[in-house]
């Protein structure tokens, strides 16, 4: 899968420029006046001599603290291996400096998978005469214990805990705990989605471990577990719903337009008790670490969507597995007569 780099990095900082400055470069985030704050278009350069164009991925106008006129952060997200990267660093630096004609602040941000010794600075003059010393900020993801950034409460440090230094045997605890600082941060569902998308672009858990995962959730705090439930449940719904109408729109094209929408009606309703379904039983296996074989038949056999809600809605609430079973039994009893 082709993973745009570019696109996720400059929506995420976009989204959480002043938590970004906070994480990785406190002493930038203390001068800097976040009451001022404007992204600028892409600024596009062209190597004349290598016949090349390139282009500034994020660029923000700002102010310092108690100090007149603007300033420019210059944020270069760098996801392969670029010989001469800080050669470019410095062109970009320049070509801003003769638009601009202000201070600018250039940062590179080091995201790929290898552990590299990136130069954070370009040199050029003689032997008898220094003509330019050029630095710029650096962050190298692949360098960062992640464990250090999991109680920041930062959602920018959140998100790249995908691309920091774990070992593979490490994937579930970082996916776990990047779940636990989600339900801390409190934030809106639009922007909870976009965080997650971001972590799932760099970090997709394979089945085997989404089941460890489901049985370390087991082990926190009922409560915490349950938020993480909620919020994944709606993620997990949400998609379902998207899926499905992407499909009945493409059914739009192929048939009458009454036969649709009634199948399209008849396919929500059997989508959307399909996926109560599956995340009555993901609970079940998360909440409680097994997923009894009875309950399993008698949920998949419940062909009422009410029904389905009002289990989920009560499990959220229930202690034991026995507890969660006379729930299911109870409503389905319940429906039968």
């Amino acid at each position: 899968m082709n993973i745009d780099h570019d696109r996720l990095f400059k929506e995420l900082i976009e989204t959480f420029f002043a938590e970004f400055m906070q994480a990785f470069f406190p002493r930038a985030y203390e001068a800097i006046d976040f009451t001022h704050v404007r992204f600028l278009q892409q600024e596009v350069f062209t190597d004349v001599t290598a016949g090349e164009k390139h282009e500034v991925d994020i660029l923000v106008e700002t102010r310092l603290k108690g100090e007149e006129g603007l300033i420019m952060v210059h944020i270069e997200p760098q996801s392969y291996v670029q010989k001469e990267f800080n050669e470019r660093m410095f062109i970009y630096f320049s070509r801003l400096y003769e638009q601009y004609r202000c201070k600018i602040l250039p940062i590179a941000i080091f995201t790929y998978d290898q552990v590299r010794d990136e130069p954070d600075t370009f040199t050029t003059g003689f032997t008898f005469l220094d003509v330019l010393r050029f630095r710029f900020y650096k962050l190298e993801l692949k360098k960062l214990p992640w464990r250090e950034y999991i109680h920041s409460n930062n959602p920018v440090a959140a998100a790249l805990l995908s691309k920091m230094g774990f070992k593979d045997e490490e994937r579930v605890q970082v996916k776990l705990e990047f779940l636990r600082m989600l339900t801390r941060l409190k934030l809106d569902p639009a922007r909870m989605e976009m965080l997650a998308g971001f972590f799932e672009s760099y970090l997709k858990l394979s089945q085997e471990e989404e089941e460890r995962l489901n049985c370390e959730l087991g082990r926190i705090d009922k409560k915490e577990a349950e938020t993480i439930m909620q919020i994944t449940t709606s993620w997990h719904e949400k998609g379902r719903m998207e899926g499905l109408m992407e499909g009945r729109m493409e059914g739009l094209k192929e048939g009458r337009m009454e036969g649709l929408k009634e199948g399209r009606m008849e396919g929500l309703k059997e989508g959307r008790m399909e996926a109560q379904k599956e995340t009555i039983l993901k609970y079940l296996s998360r909440r409680f670490g097994e997923q009894p074989a009875d309950l399993e038949e008698k949920v998949q056999k419940i062909g009422d969507l009410q029904i389905l809600d009002r289990i989920l809605d009560e499990l959220f609430a229930v202690d034991t597995i026995e507890e969660a079973r006379a729930v299911i039994l109870g409503k389905i009893a319940g429906d039968l007569q």
